[in-house]
C-alpha cells in the first residue's frame, strides 16, 4: 500500500548501471550466478559515512525487503525469498550499513553455518546483532506463540544459551558479532508480583555465561529500577534502549544504567501505531512516511555521548518506525555528520 508521501531522497541519488562509475563509487561486480546486486550510491552518501565516528555502527533490523530496490539494492525478482539468502552481501556494500540485526534468531537458533556464511559476506569492519532465541526469554506460565509451541522450557538458561546461541555465533562471527541480544515480550502481572524472583534469575543467568556482550531489551517499564541497574553492572552486561510505544524515552531509560560495554539502541516503532497497522501503513518500505525528529535526535544526542567516551553505538532501526529504515539511517547520519 505504501504511504501517501512523496519519497524523501536527502543525499541520494539512484545511478542506473551505465553510470556506476560516474561519480559514485563503483560497486564490485558480483559473478556468482543470481546474485543480488548492490544499489550504488552518490558520493555525498560516502562522504556522509565517512564523516562518522569509525565506532558508530548503523544498521537495519533484517536486509529481505523487496521494496528497498533503488536504495539498497538493484534489479528484478527481488523478492523476500531471494533477498534473504543472497541479499546479505550487497546490502553491506552500502556505506551507511555497518550493522545489521538477525531477528530470524528470536524464532529459532541460527544454524552455525549459516551464521560463517554471514561471516564471508560482510566487511571486517561490520558488526551483527544476533537476537537469542525466544524460548530464553519466556518464562513459562506466559502465553507461548506458536513458534515455540514445540520448543522446550528453557527460560534463562545458561546451558541452552552457551549451546545453542551463544558457543555458535562468537565461533562463527568472532569479531564481527558486536551484540547478543535477549528481547523480552510483555510478560503481564503474573510475572512481574515477582520481581525480585526474576532478577535473582537474572543474576544468576548472566554469572554462568561466557564473556561476551550480552543485551538485555524489555517491553515492561517495572524493569527499571537501581535493583537491575545493579545486575547489569554486576555482569558488564547491557540494558538494550528501544523505541518504543510501550517504553518511556530513550533518555528516562537510560537513566541510571551502567555505560559500560557498547550502546545499543533499537528504534523499532512509530509512537501512534501498532505494529501490523505500521506494517500496512508503510509497505512497502521505500519512504519515510512519518518522519519522528524528536525520536532521531534523542538517539543522536545518544550516539554523540557515546562516541565522545569511546564506546561503540550499535543502532538497528526498523521499517516500522518512520517508514523506511535505510532512509531513516541516512537521516540520523545527517544528524550526526
Amino acid at each position: 500500500m505504501g504511504c501517501a508521501s512523496i519519497p524523501w531522497r536527502s543525499g541520494i541519488t539512484v545511478l542506473t548501471q551505465q553510470s556506476l562509475f560516474v561519480g559514485g563509487e563503483p560497486v564490485p561486480e558480483n559473478k556468482t550466478a543470481g546474485a543480488v546486486a548492490a544499489q550504488a550510491q552518490a558520493p555525498e552518501q560516502h562522504a556522509l559515512a565517512k564523516r562518522l565516528p569509525a565506532s558508530v555502527y548503523f544498521g537495519t533490523s533484517s536486509w529481505s525487503f523487496p521494496g528497498w530496490r533503488g536504495l539498497v539494492y538493484q534489479g528484478d525478482n527481488l523478492d523476500e525469498t531471494r533477498l534473504a539468502r543472497q541479499g546479505l552481501a550487497s546490502y553491506a556494500q552500502h556505506p551507511l550499513l555497518r550493522a545489521v540485526g538477525v531477528d530470524r534468531g528470536f524464532y529459532a537458533p541460527v544454524p552455525k553455518s549459516t551464521l560463517q556464511r554471514w561471516f564471508g559476506e560482510v566487511p571486517e569492519d561490520f558488526r551483527f546483532l544476533l537476537k537469542a532465541h525466544a524460548a530464553l526469554t519466556t518464562p513459562k506460565t506466559a502465553r507461548r506463540p506458536a513458534f515455540l509451541q514445540a520448543a522446550p522450557q528453557v527460560f534463562l538458561d545458561p546451558a541452552y544459551a552457551c549451546k545453542e546461541i551463544i558457543e555458535p555465533a562468537q565461533q562463527a562471527l568472532r569479531h564481527k558479532l558486536g551484540v547478543i541480544l535477549f528481547q523480552f515480550s510483555p510478560l503481564g502481572e503474573r510475572v512481574w508480583r515477582y520481581r525480585r524472583e526474576l532478577l535473582e534469575r537474572l543474576d544468576q543467568f548472566l554469572s554462568e555465561l561466557p564473556l561476551g556482550s550480552y543485551a538485555f531489551e524489555w517491553r515492561d517499564v517495572e524493569i527499571f529500577g537501581d535493583d537491575y541497574a545493579e545486575v547489569l553492572a554486576r555482569h558488564g552486561a547491557i540494558h538494550g534502549l528501544a523505541a518504543h510505544p510501550r517504553l518511556p524515552s530513550l533518555t528516562q531509560q537510560a537513566r541510571g544504567l551502567p555505560v559500560s560495554g557498547p550502546l545499543v539502541i533499537r528504534w523499532l516503532l512509530a509512537q501512534n501505531l501498532a505494529y501490523q497497522e505500521a506494517r500496512q501503513r508503510f509497505a512497502p518500505f521505500d519512504q519515510l512516511c512519518e518522519p519522528d525528529e524528536s525520536t532521531r535526535l534523542e538517539i543522536a544526542g545518544a550516539v554523540k555521548a557515546a562516541a565522545a567516551s569511546g564506546r561503540e553505538a550499535i543502532v538497528i532501526v526498523n521499517n516500522k518506525a518512520e517508514g523506511s529504515a535505510p532512509l531513516s539511517v541516512t537521516r540520523l547520519a545527517e544528524t550526526l555528520g
